[in-house]
């Protein structure tokens, strides 16, 4: 039985995906994405579109962001071509607002509400920073429209372009209110995902 990624929202609930998200970034933190089987990286090298990094890099890397919520604080390393990210959450995160950060910006074709994005990500709750979903792990990407995702997942998308490396605070509200059904995210949880977007048309 193949499981659905944690990220998903039925299509009833992504019209929430639309409503606005801030942002603690002073630098333009949205910056926009697109669909073909490489992109460019960071490096100037083509990227790899069919496959997500399954190693994790040292955890003495200096973070890419560093953030501290209405209680704890989280350290996101980027995610790279050869690496994984790595979320670090210290005391138990919370936010109230969600907040997007742009690693590493893209290059590519500009995600909107209407494109269908290839992407690779990793989640973890604020509660205790355990991994609830992550892509990275399995080496592989998955593809979704916009907008059939959490709202504070869209968030990071749209507006970022092909190639970016995006991590994201997502408040209880634009994430599982509810919490889910298997306890991995349970009522009330903030989480943080890190991600790179390989593609959208």
């Amino acid at each position: 039985m193949k499981l659905k990624p944690l990220i998903l929202v039925p299509v009833a609930v992504s019209a929430l995906v639309l409503a606005g998200c801030s942002s603690d970034d002073s630098s333009t933190d949205s910056t926009p994405t697109g669909l073909t089987n490489t992109s460019d990286s960071a490096d100037g090298a083509a990227e790899d579109t069919s496959t997500c990094p399954t190693e994790k890099p040292a955890s003495t890397t200096q973070a890419d962001w560093v953030f501290q919520g209405t209680k704890g604080s989280i350290e996101v390393v980027a995610p790279t071509a050869e690496n994984a990210p790595l979320i670090t959450v210290n005391g138990k995160f919370a936010v109230d607002e969600t907040s997007v950060k742009t690693l590493v910006p893209g290059t590519g074709a500009e995600v909107t509400t209407s494109s269908f994005v290839t992407f690779c990500y990793s989640g973890v709750t604020g509660r205790d920073g355990s991994t609830f979903d992550d892509s990275f792990s399995r080496g592989a990407p998955i593809s979704y429209p916009a907008t059939q995702l959490v709202p504070g997942f869209t968030k990071a998308l749209v507006g970022q372009k092909v190639g970016a490396k995006v991590a994201v605070a997502v408040s209880p509200s634009d994430g599982y209110p509810s919490g889910t059904p298997d306890g991995k995210i349970q009522p009330g949880d903030s989480i943080v995902f890190a991600l790179s977007i390989l593609d959208a048309s």
